[in-house]
């Protein structure tokens, strides 16, 4: 009777305590349910470098914002002529083009070229200019032979069946930053490369061995190969022609792409993977895209605002491609250039001859109102942030 007695006080001790633990549980449900837990979120990080631009933009006159936006070819090779001093101490560009007749010469004089341009420019500005080739390799070579060799993009395919696709990544990765290194080494730090265009039917003649083939992965995986390797270097790359080519030669022909939705995604695929790994400049094509607008690319705000920057989320920089291409149509280049500006567009292709009356159209679109400062200075500011990440300026 004893035990018997003390195990039911026992139960009953128990059974009253998990009882009052139970109601605690359901007090402190109700208290926390009412607790409003608050969650501090992570501090905005400041990219100081945006901060930066945005000052040196703002301290800008017109003139000098307009300057920022071109990129102007120069003669000689090895020093800044008469004529060249003279238009850029007008028009100090805020880029520089060379080709082979400024390149076919021995390294230094190509060095003293770059940095008297370079610093005459700075000496203008405050904000030296970028300097700029085509290097893709094989038939893409401004310079004489042994400087900075590249294979044709087309030789990284062949390559593949032999050595496997991993392997020949990295010998692209590795071809690239080399070359990078040699022209880095002579002042040069913007690329208009890789070709990130697959091979298709209606590109097949232009770029039967500027692209990495015909399929779209390899040229993909190739384009960002090439990319890592030359901007590891310090030169940075512009990959182009975004959407697409067609026709023989763009420089000869009007270039059409009569595409559906499918097929336009398809094509474009390369460049919004590269956007996705942090593509820093793409350039605009002239090519046509009826499905998109009954513009050309580098004219149509559908294509490089809504697509390319909307749609596929670059926030680089947009360079024109050359405007007295003859797919360019019959348009005068300064139109264009403000055209293009107007519709998207950051920097622009001028040869010499046109920059004075390019740079005077810009003015005179700031004045009658159909350019604005805002969109100006959104362009360089672009221009400007990627010179401050490269190290150019202060």
């Amino acid at each position: 009777m004893g035990n018997s007695f003390f195990f039911m006080s026992v139960k009953r001790l128990i059974f009253l305590n998990l009882a009052l633990i139970a109601l605690l549980l359901s007090a402190c449900n109700r208290e926390i349910r009412n607790i409003e837990i608050q969650i501090d979120e992570p501090a905005p990080v400041i990219d100081i470098h945006r901060i930066r631009a945005a000052e040196i933009v703002s301290s800008m006159s017109d003139s000098l914002l307009t300057a920022q936006l071109m990129i102007s070819g120069i003669d000689g090779n090895s020093s800044l002529s008469p004529g060249n001093r003279e238009m850029f101490s007008e028009i100090p560009a805020g880029g520089i083009i060379l080709f082979r007749y400024n390149l076919n010469t021995d390294n230094d004089s190509i060095r003293s070229l770059i940095s008297e341009a370079a610093q005459f420019i700075a000496d203008e500005t405050g904000v030296p200019p970028f300097i700029t080739v085509d290097h893709e390799g094989g038939v893409v070579n401004r310079f004489r032979s042994g400087i900075a060799t590249l294979p044709a993009a087309s030789s990284y395919w062949e390559l593949s069946s032999k050595i496997g696709i991993l392997n020949t990544l990295a010998q692209i990765e590795t071809d690239s930053f080399n070359a990078g290194c040699e022209i880095a080494g002579l002042g040069i730090n913007l690329n208009f490369a890789p070709v990130a265009e697959y091979l298709i039917d209606e590109n097949r003649v232009f770029l039967e061995k500027r692209s990495y083939g015909a399929d779209p992965y390899f040229t993909m995986l190739g384009a960002s190969a090439f990319i890592k390797g030359m901007e590891r270097s310090g030169v940075l790359c512009v990959a182009k022609h975004f959407p697409g080519s067609a026709g023989k030669d763009p420089h000869f022909s009007a270039s059409v792409l009569d595409f559906d939705r499918e097929s336009v995604d398809r094509l474009v695929m390369p460049f919004a993977s590269l956007i996705k790994d942090g593509a820093r400049g793409v350039m605009a094509a002239h090519t046509k895209i009826p499905l998109i607008d009954d513009e050309i690319a580098s004219l149509s705000s559908a294509v490089m605002n809504d697509w390319l920057r909307g749609e596929l989320g670059f926030n680089g920089i947009i360079v024109s491609d050359d405007f007295t291409m003859a797919a360019a149509g019959s348009i005068k280049v300064e139109e264009a250039a403000v055209r293009s500006v107007v519709a998207g567009s950051d920097m622009i292709l001028v040869w010499p001859s046109h920059l004075k009356d390019t740079h005077a159209e810009f003015i005179k679109a700031l004045e009658d109102g159909s350019l604005t400062r805002d969109r100006l200075a959104e362009s360089a500011q672009r221009i400007i942030y990627e010179k401050l990440k490269m190290g150019l300026l202060e």
